[in-house]
């Protein structure tokens, strides 16, 4: 009988009994965070002075943000990609958004001997022989994945090697069952929303991440349709570096450019004035560059970056935005990027009776019992698809009491459309953090109707855009 090597026991014993102390550290913090919010609406009821319930109010926005940074950095992994969502300061209170925003790219890194021993594996070669330079502190560390700094042999300029977490797959599936359980909850209990399908598809979407060479692929496909549809790219996007790509290490080329969120900082260190125009135009450029990507991606291609949140963006010189992270992606269906094309055109012209058409043709089914349902569809529309804010609001607040998701009830939300909303959610958060509100869907309309139009569902009399009709911007395209 062999000896038994007691680590190794411990160890075996540790990997199988994981996720199932992860889910009670989970449910444990969530169900105190959600009863607390619970408890206190009762309370709150009891004050009659408006001020003091503000002051109440944002108290307890204070307690449940210390909670919920301690969970997800705590849990790591998925939580962290929670944290991004939902840390945004035009949906969650002022107190999360300062909590959580420091949570990007803050994942623990995993130790040196390890990346090594991963890249040597994947690669089949030592790194000492490929690499003239390779940093041992990563440049970020992610929930999936960290990225380092290196040099090949013989080459001149730097790249980025992405190297994945081992042992964080499984991990991080249980983490989203887990949260899909609390969603079920949530939705037959709190919020009228489909959030099942909102997880599935976030399900989806993750696991596709752990496949490196998928991302290089999109990477590519993005890249090379972003150049060969503009003069000049909106964004830059890497480049791959060579051909030694695996499923858990990417090669590419590195961009030189500071985090967006550190723009401020960067402006004030040069000694700009943050409110004066110099800087106002930077920012304008900076939004104006990542919208018209989205557009051309979501609109005319189909085939978008589907995860533009601030550790994912780079500020270079001259205010030109590089676009990272090609690890989640969506392609969606035409039949969803026309029907959604439609929906962009309803709210750029304010036509609730077209918002409510798009509907049907995307596959969302609500249940409302409101007087004004039209005008309450319209409204929810622009929350879940625009970026502009009503005047004078800062912090939509969707799940407000007076709010459109809690008048109209969302029953069956297409899964593919999650990657749709959330970018646009994620647009609207860098807005509001640039301090400039503007309406993704005005921008995106003539792009808009060029899809519409060149799949035969626009006439040249359907078209409103009067400089684009005038220039016959649409004819001569391919399929017309």
């Amino acid at each position: 009988m062999l000896p038994l090597d007691f680590n190794e026991f411990r160890e075996k014993v540790s990997t199988q009994f994981r996720p199932w102390h992860r889910s009670f550290q989970f449910w444990v913090r969530a169900v105190d965070i959600y009863t607390g919010y619970k408890v206190f609406q009762v309370r709150v009821n009891f004050e009659k002075d408006a001020a003091k319930r503000e002051v109440m109010w944002e108290n307890q926005h204070q307690l449940a943000a210390d909670k919920i940074y301690n969970m997800c950095a705590d849990l790591g992994g998925f939580f962290l990609k929670v944290a991004q969502i939902i840390g945004k300061p035009d949906l969650a209170p002022t107190a999360w958004v300062k909590k959580l925003v420091t949570l990007c790219d803050q994942a623990p890194a995993t130790p040196y001997n390890v990346v090594k021993v991963v890249m040597e594996k994947e690669l089949g070669q030592n790194i000492d022989e490929l690499f003239d330079r390779f940093d041992v502190d990563p440049l970020g560390s992610a929930s999936i994945a960290q990225v380092h700094r290196a040099r090949l042999k013989g080459d001149k300029t730097d790249i980025v090697v992405k190297v994945q977490h081992p042992g964080v797959q499984d991990l991080m599936m249980t983490d989203i069952r887990n949260l899909q359980a609390f969603a079920l909850y949530m939705q037959k209990t709190d919020i009228r929303f489909d959030l099942y399908s909102v997880t599935k598809e976030m399900e989806t979407q993750i696991g596709y991440e752990f496949n490196f060479l998928r991302e290089a692929d999109a990477m590519e496909k993005i890249r090379r349709f972003l150049y060969e549809n503009n003069k000049k790219s909106p964004v830059s996007v890497p480049r791959l570096i060579g051909n030694m790509n695996t499923r858990r290490v990417l090669l590419m080329e590195y961009i030189d450019g500071i985090p967006i969120l550190g723009l401020g900082d960067e402006i004030a260190k040069r000694g700009i004035n943050p409110e004066g125009k110099v800087a106002a135009a930077a920012k304008q450029n900076i939004l104006k560059s990542l919208t018209l990507a989205y557009g051309q991606m979501i609109l005319k291609s189909g085939f978008f970056h589907a995860d533009p949140h601030p550790g994912n963006i780079l500020i270079c010189r001259g205010s030109q935005v590089a676009l990272l992270d090609y690890g989640q992606v969506k392609d969606l269906p035409n039949q969803l990027r026309l029907g959604y094309a439609s929906l962009v055109l309803a709210l750029a012209d304010n036509d609730p009776i077209r918002a409510s058409e798009s509907y049907r043709d995307l596959g969302i089914v609500t249940l409302s019992k409101c007087e004004d349902e039209q005008t309450e569809l319209f409204r929810l529309a622009q929350t879940m698809f625009d970026t502009k804010l009503p005047p004078g609001v800062t912090m939509l607040q969707p799940f407000a009491e007076e709010s459109s998701i809690k008048k109209v009830g969302v029953e069956a939300f297409p899964e593919e459309l999650f990657s749709v909303l959330r970018t646009v959610h994620l647009l609207r958060g860098l807005s509001v953090g640039l301090g400039i509100n503007y309406s993704c869907a005005e921008q995106w309309r003539p792009i808009a109707e060029e899809a519409l139009y060149r799949a035969g569902r626009l006439t040249d009399k359907d078209l409103k855009t009067t400089s684009i009709r005038k220039r016959g911007f649409f004819r001569g395209l391919p399929g017309r």
